[in-house]
């Protein structure tokens, strides 16, 4: 019977609007918390005195941190349960035996535990991270050393957190759809969400700087507080609605005995394609976390902004991106489309580095018009991203944690060690005006401006080389998010 039902329904039917937003909100707390994380992390720590090179060790801990968990996460065999095969079977034993169409579907599954254990975690660490640093307090000294060693481990066991309620959250999307358009559309409602909370984080961060003043290492630090502190009620809100809304399949009937292994590592390492979407997933997620990381130092330091720039600028760049990732949910999705969606966003990140690069203090307002083309560029790659490794997986879903994860661990080590090269050469004091000519180009407008354009225009190259096969696929039977 289970090789009846291999090939019982080719065309899996499209998810529904609620499935699809209950599953979108449930990485709000993981996005606004990193939003703040890669924006205000290393202006904060260099704002209250620690060294641009302290700085960078601190995120680069967090980031190595998030890396080996986000594997070691994708190694609980958090998929097992979620095997093509055993579900098909299931629905087929049920629809013959007049069963309800809700058996096996449970509202706090295998994923759900580790999102919700996850969750927890990060909500209370990332109050560390931003919080101050508590030794200090208690030994009554603010040596650099302590400051680094403080604010390390914070911010190591908020990334463990948040690595947890990644993976499990980007595996579900497999579980709760075979359709390959539905699954392109949740990961383009994530998406959209992932805006939301960005902007919820910029309106937050906007109102802040704008009513309150920091002229001592204390107010400073109360800034960053309310920051922080507001983004985790946020996200947590959104977290509570996920995991009552959100059923995850749960397989309990097993036919005739039959098991199933979990498949190799050397499985996926013998793929050219799993190669070709890691070095894409890296480059994409590289060029966006390393441009947010020192967005803010840019429209402050090279640009000469307001303050409030420093919430506005990345601001627009969510509202840009929210929009375009509306539209994009309307599409269905084929290889060749991923493709070329993909390569649009890397041309448009290409001129947007460019301009970056060599925009003068003059001509600073031009910055705003910049932030639009970053957002339109930044989801179209987004989404064709995580989605190429929906193709990747494809019906492999026993493995699809250990793609995730594996592939997530190169976006945490890469942008770490990245910025911690980038911050290397950065100077600990402000730079003079006589080093503020045209000629000059600061070490944040090769983080802002030159990486991101050399990321976007590799990961183009590459994918122009994928072979990606997407199943035929029903279009959605009504708009998502949108009445």
């Amino acid at each position: 019977m289970v090789n009846d039902v291999e090939d019982d329904d080719p065309c899996p039917k499209p998810v529904g609007r609620n499935s699809v937003f209950y599953y979108g909100v449930g990485h709000m707390l993981n996005d606004i918390t990193a939003a703040c994380w890669f924006t205000y992390l290393l202006l904060f720590l260099t704002e209250i005195g620690l060294s641009p090179r302290d700085a960078a060790i601190i995120m680069l801990a967090g980031q190595i941190a998030d890396g080996f968990a986000t594997v070691f996460a994708g190694e609980l065999d958090m998929v097992k349960l979620c095997d093509r095969k055993i579900y098909a079977t299931r629905l087929l034993v049920a629809k013959r035996f007049g069963l309800s169409e809700d058996l096996g579907i449970d509202r706090f599954g295998h994923f759900k535990v580790w999102h919700g254990a996850g969750s927890i975690l990060a909500a209370i660490s990332f109050s560390s991270v931003f919080g101050g640093c508590f030794p200090c307090k208690f030994l009554a000294s603010r040596s650099p050393i302590i400051e680094t060693i403080s604010y390390s481990t914070s911010a190591a066991i908020f990334n463990v957190g948040w690595a947890a309620t990644q993976v499990s959250h980007m595996s579900m999307v497999n579980c709760i759809s075979l359709n390959s358009t539905s699954r392109v559309v949740m990961t383009s409602c994530r998406n959209a969400f992932t805006m939301v909370a960005n902007l919820s984080l910029y309106a937050v961060a906007l109102v802040v700087f704008s009513t309150t003043k920091a002229t001592t290492h204390s107010d400073i630090e109360n800034q960053y507080h309310w920051i922080a502190y507001t983004s985790i009620f946020i996200g947590c809100c959104f977290v509570g609605i996920f995991h009552l809304g959100t059923k995850e399949p749960r397989l309990k009937i097993h036919v005739h005995g039959t098991s199933y292994a979990r498949m190799s590592w050397a499985y996926w390492f013998k793929k050219v394609l799993y190669y070709q979407v890691g070095l894409v997933y890296m480059l994409t997620r590289l060029a966006q976390n390393v441009s947010q990381a020192y967005l803010a130092f840019y429209v402050i330091e090279d640009l000469q902004m307001a303050k409030s720039a420093k919430a506005l600028v990345p601001a627009i760049i969510y509202i840009s991106s929210f929009i375009v990732s509306i539209i994009m949910q309307e599409m269905s999705w084929t290889g060749q489309r991923l493709k070329a969606y993909y390569c649009a966003g890397g041309v448009l990140w290409v001129f947007c580095g460019t301009s970056i690069i060599f925009l003068p203090r003059s001509f600073s307002a031009f910055m705003y018009v910049i932030s639009v083309f970053i957002g339109i560029a930044n989801t179209p790659m987004t989404v064709t991203g995580v989605s190429m490794q929906s193709v990747l997986v494809g019906s492999d879903l026993n493995g699809c944690a250990f793609v995730y994860g594996s592939l997530s661990f190169l976006d945490k080590v890469s942008c770490g060690l990245a910025v911690f090269v980038l911050q290397s050469f950065q100077r600990s004091s402000p730079r003079s005006q006589e080093t503020l000519s045209t000629e000059y180009i600061s070490v944040t407008r090769y983080g802002f401006g030159l990486l991101p354009a050399v990321c976007s225009l590799t990961g183009m190259g590459i994918t122009y080389t994928m072979k990606l096969r997407t199943p035929h696929s029903k279009s959605l039977m009504e708009p998502l998010l949108l009445d």
